[in-house]
């Protein structure tokens, strides 16, 4: 079964906006909601980045049902493995078993703020591969001890844990991380709608769970609607390459000032229309993923309306679409 989640996005919504849009999700009908940790914005016009795991906390307790997740949390320069997996075994338990934990290799974006310098992707790759050791071992409940190349870890232990174990789900972006994750993951996380990235990750022993995203900008007047993707989200036309290495909002700005309206409109679904919007949904659905997170653009007085709408119209028809699909 086909799942379709939406996205507590901190970059452009502050810290109670975001607890008031979780509930309003949940009773929307969406089926899960992730999060983005950030530190920064990707775009000044953007304007927000509230500390997601504060957030994260208010939000287990203003939601019921619903399943949640960081997509995606870096363990690798900002935040310490080890308070990492304190932090995720704390959600869990708030939120009575209902986390997932995305982690992913980071962006210089996020994590030059502490004031170290960026490596390359492969010692990216070492760098989480490690967090992955002791986040795993962290869970198991024993005292843990570490020494790696990257990370130490001097007799540590969860004092509060989960009766289960909180999932794990890791971004990948090729073969390269595919290889060294897709055995040690509960679940892929992706964001473009390749269907060799699914087959590679299923060869390479992956699970048969597959988080995509996709960003839309619902609203009745399409020209705003185009002009807010392009106000907020020409970012996501520099691909994870470019996306990972560049440092501050203003870099975003400058890569992406030849960036067009229609450029942006011809990849993100703009406007009232609902079909547009299935069918973006469908090529990740094809494509090999089993879940879909949806990013509304816009703050918080653009919510509402995508939440009615995607109550009424959307979510009936991404399901139906999905049946239809499905042999």
């Amino acid at each position: 079964m086909v799942r379709f989640g939406y996205t507590l996005m901190t970059e452009q919504s502050g810290p109670q906006a975001l607890v008031r849009h979780a509930p309003l999700a949940e009773r929307a009908g969406f089926d899960f909601e992730v999060m983005s940790d950030h530190h920064s914005p990707w775009l000044e016009s953007q304007a927000h980045s509230p500390y997601a795991w504060s957030v994260l906390g208010a939000v287990t307790q203003a939601t019921e049902r619903i399943e949640l997740m960081t997509y995606v949390t870096s363990p690798i320069i900002r935040y310490h493995p080890a308070v990492v997996a304190q932090k995720a075994a704390t959600i869990a338990l708030l939120s009575d078993g209902r986390f997932t934990l995305g982690l992913g290799a980071g962006e210089n974006l996020n994590e030059h703020v502490v004031g170290r310098d960026w490596p390359p992707v492969k010692v990216r790759h070492e760098m989480l591969s490690e967090a992955l050791d002791i986040i795993d071992a962290l869970f198991g409940g024993d005292y843990v001890d570490y020494i790696g190349r990257h990370y130490r870890v001097d007799s540590a232990k969860l004092w509060d844990l989960p009766n289960k174990r909180p999932p794990v789900a890791i971004a990948v972006s090729g073969s390269r991380s595919i290889r060294s994750f897709a055995p040690r993951a509960d679940a892929m996380i992706s964001t473009e709608p390749n269907a060799q990235l699914c087959r590679s990750w299923d060869a390479a022993g992956g699970s048969a769970r597959k988080i995509g995203q996709l960003p839309v900008c619902w609203d009745t007047d399409r020209e705003a609607a185009v002009q807010r993707a392009h106000e907020q989200f020409r970012w996501f036309a520099g691909g994870w390459k470019v996306n990972a290495e560049l440092p501050a909002p203003s870099s975003f700005t400058a890569a992406t000032q030849f960036v067009r309206r229609e450029d942006v409109a011809a990849n993100i679904p703009c406007g009232a229309e609902i079909e547009p919007i299935v069918a973006s949904v469908s090529a990740f659905r094809k494509a090999g993923y089993t879940d879909i997170a949806l990013v509304q653009i816009g703050g918080d007085q653009y919510q509402d309306g995508f939440f009615d709408v995607a109550e009424r119209e959307l979510l009936p028809a991404l399901r139906e679409a999905a049946e239809k699909d499905t042999p």
